[in-house]
């Protein structure tokens, strides 16, 4: 997969409405809530062009139940795909233009983590400024390695993450 970060583009949040419109069809009454997370939600942030959905839902049973009409969507569902009580699907293969990362509503610390991040990088443009100059340098120096950039961004993350859930309590 190539390595592709870009300047924020305006038409993510219309993206990410659209997509969600689908998704919500697909999980009716399930559906909680649904939450454009990630970079680009982050208006200003360069990113990955590739929109991150959260759908928090009562019953990740009936997610598992809905599979096929997913894949009618153009979705890869891949299970937990690494991270316990989580259903990952990406959509697009190696050109992936959507994933989404859906957790059940008592999951209360990997949705809160997800929108601290956002919430807090929307809040503080001088540290988004800061994520965006390493995804760039990440992006350059691994251009077709998606682990070397993932390994590369990860110490970054573990601390954005800690600063952004001790200043969601905050606030």
């Amino acid at each position: 997969m190539l390595v592709r970060v870009v300047e924020y583009d305006p038409h993510w949040p219309q993206m990410f409405e659209r997509e969600a419109e689908k998704l919500a069809a697909v999980l009716g009454d399930n559906l909680v809530a649904i939450h454009h997370i990630g970079s680009t939600a982050v208006e200003g942030l360069a990113a990955k062009p590739i929109i991150d959905i959260l759908p928090v839902v009562k019953n990740l049973a009936y997610v598992d139940a809905k599979n096929e009409q997913f894949a009618a969507l153009g979705y890869e569902c891949m299970g937990e795909f690494g991270i316990p009580g989580r259903r990952y699907m990406r959509k697009g293969g190696d050109l992936r233009t959507h994933q989404v990362h859906v957790f059940a509503q008592e999951n209360e610390y990997a949705i809160s983590r997800h929108l601290a991040v956002r919430d807090y990088l929307r809040a503080h443009p001088a540290e988004a400024a800061e994520y965006a100059a390493l995804k760039r340098s990440l992006a350059a120096r691994y251009p077709s390695d998606i682990e070397g950039y993932c390994d590369g961004k990860d110490a970054f993350v573990k601390q954005l993450e800690k600063r952004a859930l001790l200043w969601k309590q905050k606030t």
